[in-house]
């Protein structure tokens, strides 16, 4: 078996040629990525099909950002990366459509053994999913073999080690369920603030296009 097959098959693998020549490549893209002028909005849109396996129409990734394959990464439509993004793609990360990602989160499909008589022995790559409409804070830290349920929001500074179900509030390091999402939270968007308090906007809600800002 060649090392991508050993680590897609879900055994510890090493990086060989065929690794390191992917990992060049995705310095290079990143490297393009980080250094285009702040107002390049455009530009940093149009590379996204050629950094990732695929990417969904209108996603922001706000500079600077850092991933290990690219090719290893799908991504829904209309999702938004805040600055500081680290995607460890190794192996597969999947995010749903209108997932929002605070700063400096990090996804890391690839870890080590525990023991220190086999922590060099090579590592493990297992993936990462996200599901829809999920809400990820800032400093989050998702580990291997972790995926999210639907609509679901990881509170800041957390450390995901296990699956997350759809619909909760979650939080802590470990990460754990503190409640489910609500019929509450239709009505309030913080602490004791109303939606139907705010001052209405004039004319019909605009629609978000990043590819305009």
């Amino acid at each position: 078996m060649t090392e991508q097959e050993r680590m897609k098959a879900g055994y510890m693998w090493m990086d060989d040629a065929e690794n390191m020549a992917m990992q060049s490549r995705a310095r290079e893209l990143v490297a393009k990525f980080n250094a285009l002028p702040p107002e390049a909005n455009r530009e940093r849109m149009e590379m996204n099909p050629d950094m990732f396996g695929s990417c969904g129409k209108n996603v922001w990734i706000v500079p600077p950002m850092k991933f290990t394959i690219g090719k290893h990464i799908f991504i829904g439509e209309g999702c938004y990366f805040n600055q500081g993004i680290t995607m460890i793609d190794d192996w597969k990360i999947e995010i749903g459509d209108h997932c929002l990602f605070g700063p400096n989160v990090t996804l890391c499909t690839t870890g080590h053994a525990i023991s220190p008589r086999h922590r060099m022995d090579g590592m493990y790559s297992f993936p990462i999913k996200i599901g829809n409409n999920c809400w990820i804070g800032a400093n989050v830290v998702i580990l291997p073999d972790v995926t999210i349920g639907d609509n679901s929001v990881i509170g800041a500074g957390s450390i995901v080690t296990k699956d997350i179900p759809a619909n909760v509030i979650a939080f802590g390091s470990p990460c754990h369920v503190y409640r489910e999402i609500n019929e509450r939270d239709d009505e309030y968007y913080f602490k004791n603030h109303r939606f139907d308090e705010q001052p209405m906007r004039e004319g019909e809600k605009p629609e978000l296009d990043f590819m305009d800002k």
